[in-house]
């Protein structure tokens, strides 16, 4: 027999009963029954029961034992007695009698129990990720992990993308986030930095000539947490194809993460086929680029309705400002005063003055409140009519000019969704965000600016592009549309993509809009200008978030509930002590002498 085990914990069935075998675990669960010691024996496979009376000769040892002890036990396979089977457990119509125990590794006091689903700090958790990680839920989140990157590569694969691994040391890159630097020993004063993504190799990779390329890319970007976004590092499906439109990446990437979801799903429905959804269509129909589709409420435009009406507050701004407008929050079921008055209390806990609010009950013409005796029944039909809403139902309002009010209107349609009970919460809803404006104007420095990535390729003909004036052709320049997307499901944004700017003038006139000069391009990304200069062919791709993926296929809101060994809120590694103090032998090879800030 092995020396360890012959079966592991969550093999054994009826059919072995009778059967002489060894397992070796953890102590999961001890219970003592009138002196008859039950114990849940836990390995990665699964549990057993074993037990222990009396009579058994390794009772005594049995006795010692304590929670997350690692034994090896001995013994024989028996039917659980008649209705003390567990059919929640693979392994719960049988039990083991023991015959002999080895303590492998006996463990100290616990400052965590594994057993169980009691929620503990998360330093507690961080600092012991190891015991963490053996509780179940945490343990299967991470097998999730595993079975769902395998079913990304095997669809990549079959789709005829190759994977490559492109450079952890790298140059560092003025990207959105700062870079991780690392000191170059032999190269004093340098410095090399972790890539905040592969997206320069990538797009060298094009130019090389390959044609397909992917990879679970590790990217390092120095920025603060969030729930949705890991501190120091994080995976993406990273992808690029050449020669393609942007229908190609589509027809590429969405069978990959539609099957990937309907795999993992459990049952729950994922979209058959994403939507595309324009960017300024995202905003004012549900106040986000990453709307969460399972909410049916949408925003629409009822300015009309309060043009020159009898709610003056409203009418006066939509006079004096042709950019002002009134939007409105439909609320299917909300109508009654109480609800109006919750939300309308959220709205000023917020910071905002409030929202103004019509609901419809039975047997009052016109809709009730305030500010439907301001516009009169002809007006609140008006509205009751373009939005589809009658009697039980309710609308609140947002005025003001839409680019400032945009960013609490996504907030105010999300709670009044939540609230009604109306976002059907099992289920994947995926979209595609396209045509995002190249450029948007930066009222600061009183010029154009890049809107958001600069390197994606403008949405209308090389010539006609090359050919405008950022003097003469303002309001054109801030209609262009970037070929750039992102794929969003349940309100996630799971990553953004673009055709690339492939051609070195169109680059060099894209930047020069945005007010930067060939030295400015030349000096940050002359490297790759160079590589485009030399026969780049059109091409493009995204890289969606592995993390935020399994986060959402196993129904976690923090990504530190799907990564191995997270960092915590400060990026520190509590588990390992990162980041740590140095010797000064290592700063003196590394030429490197510190100039800590004044400890307050």
């Amino acid at each position: 027999m092995h020396r360890y085990r012959s079966h592991t914990c969550g093999a054994l069935r009826e059919s072995d009963i009778g059967t002489e075998v060894r397992l070796s675990g953890w102590c999961h669960r001890i219970r003592d029954h009138g002196g008859v010691l039950f114990i849940d024996l836990r390995d990665h496979y699964g549990l057993t029961q074993v037990v222990a009376d009396p009579d058994s000769p390794a009772f005594k040892v049995a006795e010692t034992l304590r929670a997350e002890w690692v034994v090896r036990i001995d013994g024989k396979v028996r039917a659980r007695p008649e209705g003390t089977d567990n059919a929640d457990l693979p392994t719960g119509q049988v039990e083991i009698y023991i015959k002999e125990i080895e303590v492998l590794g006996p463990a100290g006091e616990l400052p965590m129990p594994v057993f169980g689903d009691q929620e503990y700090p998360e330093e507690t958790r961080l600092k012991y990720r190891f015991l963490d990680l053996r509780r179940d839920k945490l343990h299967q989140n991470i097998m999730v992990r595993g079975r769902v990157i395998d079913s990304i590569r095997r669809r990549m694969k079959e789709q005829g993308f190759f994977e490559f691994q492109t450079p952890i040391l790298t140059a560092s890159s003025p990207e959105g986030a700062r870079d991780y630097l690392v000191p170059s020993r032999i190269h004093p004063g340098k410095f090399y930095a972790l890539p905040q993504a592969p997206q320069q190799f990538k797009q060298l990779i094009m130019v090389s000539g390959f044609d397909r390329y992917f990879q679970i890319a590790p990217c390092f970007r120095d920025e603060d947490a969030r729930a949705d976004r890991s501190p120091g590092e994080f995976y993406q499906l990273d992808l690029e194809m050449s020669f393609v439109t942007q229908q190609d990446v589509f027809d590429a990437v969405e069978p990959v993460m539609r099957g990937v979801f309907e795999e993992f799903a459990n049952g729950k429905p994922v979209t058959p086929k994403f939507p595309l959804i324009p960017y300024a269509e995202a905003l004012r129909k549900y106040g986000t680029d990453k709307p969460d589709l399972r909410n049916p409420v949408g925003m629409q435009n009822v300015s009309e309705a309060f043009r020159s009406s009898g709610f003056k507050i409203f009418a006066n701004m939509l006079a004096a400002d042709p950019k002002a407008e009134v939007w409105a929050i439909p609320a299917p079921t909300g109508g009654n005063r109480a609800f109006c008055d919750r939300i309308n209390a959220w709205a000023q806990h917020e910071g905002q003055p409030g929202l103004g609010y019509i609901f419809w009950r039975e047997g009052e013409e016109g809709g009730a409140g305030p500010l439907a005796k301001n516009i009169g029944p002809e007006r609140t039909k008006q509205i009751a009519d373009q939005l589809g809403l009658g009697v039980g139902d309710a609308v609140f309002f947002i005025a003001g000019k839409p680019q400032q009010f945009v960013k609490f209107a996504g907030p105010a349609r999300t709670k009044v969704g939540e609230e009604l009970g109306l976002v059907k919460k099992d289920r994947f809803d995926f979209c595609w965000i396209v045509d995002f404006p190249m450029f948007e104007w930066n009222e600061e420095e009183k010029k154009i600016d890049f809107s958001h990535n600069p390197f994606s390729m403008p949405n209308m003909e090389v010539d006609e592009f090359l050919k405008l004036d950022p003097a003469a052709d303002q309001d054109k320049l801030l209609s262009i549309n970037a070929i750039q997307y992102d794929i969003v499901c349940n309100g996630v944004e799971l990553s953004s993509g673009a055709i690339r700017n492939h051609r070195p003038d169109v680059m060099k006139k894209a930047f020069a809009i945005a007010g930067y000069g060939e030295d400015v391009l030349e000096a940050k990304f002359g490297g790759m200008l160079r590589a485009l200069s030399l026969g780049a062919p059109p091409h493009g791709g995204i890289a969606p978030g592995i993390d935020r993926i399994v986060m959402l296929l196993c129904g976690e809101e923090n990504l530190r509930e799907v990564v191995l060994f997270p960092m915590n809120q400060r990026a520190e590694d509590l588990l390992m002590g990162a980041p740590s103090e140095v010797t000064a032998k290592q700063l003196r090879e590394l030429h490197i002498r510190l100039n800590l800030p004044d400890k307050k």
